[in-house]
């Protein structure tokens, strides 16, 4: 890495740190940042705290994990999306977008409203199935259609409505009142009923995610020459592309099991840290995931107070950023072309 993009990592770093503690003070609870530091040395056998036992559970109950699990979210996604944009080699590609978010949200529907797999399998494994099932069908809709970037979108953008009708059928008609209710306000994005174990387990995947994509580092900046010219190099394009794509959908299940379907935060993202550090994937995916974690930290706190005390889907905030920039995206690779 240059010194410029350990510079940048470092301050990231920092940024993710403070911008926890803040995240965590901004309610309508009074808890200032020193709280915030005590409750959570206290908890870690670092000190002792002095708040009370209700500010106590409002910081390591309530906010601490659910802002924790929006920075792992908002990396992970953010990850995904620099990831698929470099093996497709298209700007436009993201979970959200290419119908993986959508997929992984009927495998889970499926799983908690039918009961598919009789208890014995889980809603992270339905989401990945159903993340699989959606990627497959991209690349074989895009590959049926004569291949190429915009094939691959547009058949992202048919899979993605595919699922999402998948999903609100067996929604509308196999879920009672009360979890059709609870369903759709989940896949709209609501990290709502985060816990440790959500946080826990998104941050586990996450990390063996981050540790195999940085492993490909040199080999995600080949296919910037193209897959013909990857293979060239001693690249295996098949195995390389298998891997880093199952990487990527398990990471997108395990999210969105947790956290519902958020969508652009991996396509708006990476282009941002591209502009920080350059196209490189070794200084590129750590400033991607800070930069993410970074975003939806604070998307999440403003989704949580601007209509206090109703809550706004964080994926309808994301939502709204996110569809401007897509097509500021696509208008810069119209000009390019």
């Amino acid at each position: 890495m240059t010194a410029r993009a350990v510079l940048l990592t470092a301050a990231g770093t920092l940024l993710l740190c403070c911008s926890l503690a803040v995240a965590i003070t901004i309610g309508p609870a009074d808890i200032r940042v020193a709280d915030v530091w005590s409750v959570v040395a206290a908890h870690l056998g670092l000190g002792t705290s002095e708040s009370t036992p209700i500010r106590d559970g409002i910081v390591w109950q309530l906010r601490l994990p659910r802002t924790l699990l929006a920075a792992v979210c908002g990396a992970g996604l953010a990850v995904c999306g620099a990831v698929m944009q470099s093996l497709l080699r298209n700007p436009l590609a993201d979970p959200f977008v290419l119908g993986v978010s959508s997929g992984a949200s009927t495998g889970a529907v499926v799983v908690v409203v039918l009961g598919v797999g009789g208890g014995a399998l889980s809603v992270p494994a339905g989401a990945f199935l159903g993340a699989l099932v959606s990627f497959a069908l991209v690349l074989f809709l895009s590959h049926t259609l004569g291949g190429g970037t915009d094939r691959v979108v547009l058949a992202g953008v048919a899979a993605m409505q595919l699922f999402s009708a998948l999903t609100s059928f067996v929604v509308m008609t196999a879920a009672d009142a009360e979890t059709t209710r609870g369903v759709l306000f989940w896949l709209l994005g609501s990290l709502g009923g985060a816990g440790w174990t959500d946080v826990w387990m998104c941050f586990a995947v996450l990390a063996v995610a981050l540790v195999v994509c940085l492993s490909y580092a040199r080999t995600l900046d080949a296919f910037a020459f193209g897959q013909d010219a990857a293979a060239t190099l001693g690249v295996s394009v098949a195995r390389t592309r298998l891997v880093l794509l199952c990487v990527t959908a398990l990471l997108t299940a395990a999210l969105v099991s947790s956290a519902g379907a958020i969508g652009f935060v991996g396509l708006v993202l990476p282009h941002a840290a591209r502009a920080l550090v350059g196209p490189g994937h070794a200084r590129l995916l750590p400033v991607t995931a800070l930069t993410g974690a970074v975003f939806l930290v604070w998307v999440d706190t403003l989704a949580r107070t601007v209509l206090d005390p109703q809550e706004v889907p964080v994926g309808v905030v994301t939502s709204l950023i996110g569809v401007p920039a897509f097509v500021a995206v696509l208008y810069r690779t119209r000009r390019v072309r």
